[in-house]
């Protein structure tokens, strides 16, 4: 696709109904398939922090469950999109409701986090990112406002888990068209350190396909450590893995929380985290500091350290 095609509404149209991938970008390695996914925990993401993959340096995955976001439709639950097409540049108000097995919305959802659905919004090229909090009102519809800056294809990630007894925690997706002056974006390349607000983060560790492994970041600022991170949505950081190609989606949490008398406010954050498949992966970073939540991006690939290259890859 060359620079300065407008899409028109039938294109955008057709990226809404088909997921035409407009923004992905002509360096990012294909996806290689290499391991079964790894189980999945409550919350959306890969099981967290088990007692075997601290000590013993990871473990296999087992029992394949797909990553989540992949599907519109699951366990009986839809995401009904009712904005599918939007301006990039516009604000717009972006509505959508989840539907039961019998086609009504949903209206009563367990809190995750404080909230009781967590909205992600991404570019298919990953370079556009937001980690969103929509309003609910009483008939089920959930609303949000969004101004997207640059056309191409989306994807809405809705996180949440129905009150519903003993309903499983559900990540579902659905297409999202931005109409305007396409311009195409290339993936950054994998580094360790990337800077955000004024802040550096280095992340340290890798993402194992099939395998769980850590992932420790770590927040300074004018190059003195972050000691005084603050609690957002009950935890010192939230992270957010996206595969590149599909937008495979995977949900992390921190090993610890505030208050648990042995997890300090920084400067590290750890998780626990595998990838599903190789591949090229965007990871997302939402941290909290002086009232203000900052987000560092990192492109990594499965099976490599971060700022390298594995074995197959290619430069971008």
């Amino acid at each position: 696709m060359h620079t300065g095609l407008r899409i028109t509404a039938f294109a955008a149209a057709l990226a809404a109904t088909f997921g035409t991938a407009y923004g992905v970008g002509r360096g990012v390695d294909p996806l290689v398939a290499e391991s079964a996914p790894a189980p999945h925990d409550r919350h959306g993401g890969v099981s967290a922090q088990p007692e075997e993959a601290r000590e013993g340096g990871g473990r296999e995955g087992h029992g394949a469950t797909p990553p989540g976001g992949l599907q519109v439709t699951e366990n009986g639950y839809t995401l009904d999109l009712a904005t599918p097409r939007v301006t990039a540049g516009q604000r717009t108000e972006l509505r959508f409701t989840v539907r039961d097995g019998d086609g009504e919305a949903v209206t009563a959802y367990q809190r995750e986090h404080g909230k009781e659905l967590h909205l992600v919004l991404a570019s298919r090229d990953l370079v556009t990112y937001r980690h969103l909090h929509p309003t609910r009102a009483a008939d089920g519809t959930w609303s949000t406002p969004v101004d997207l800056p640059r056309a191409g294809g989306y994807r809405v990630l809705a996180d949440f888990t129905p009150a519903k007894k003993n309903a499983e925690n559900l990540t579902l997706g659905a297409d999202l068209a931005a109409s305007g002056r396409y311009e195409p974006a290339h993936l950054p390349a994998p580094d360790g350190t990337v800077g955000v607000d004024g802040y550096q983060v280095e992340l340290a560790g890798s993402l194992r396909p099939g395998r769980e492994s850590g992932l420790k970041l770590t927040v300074s600022r004018d190059g003195e450590p972050v000691t005084d991170l603050q609690p957002y949505l009950g935890a010192y950081g939230h992270l957010v893995a996206l595969r590149s190609g599909d937008l495979a989606y995977l949900h992390v949490h921190p090993n610890g929380e505030p208050g648990d008398g042995t997890t300090e406010p920084g400067p590290e954050i750890s998780f626990t985290a595998a990838a599903p498949s190789g591949g090229t992966y965007r990871l997302f970073l939402d941290f909290q500091h002086r009232g203000e939540v900052h987000t560092a991006a990192f492109t990594v690939r499965a099976g490599s350290a971060p700022g390298t290259q594995d074995s197959g890859g290619h430069g971008h």
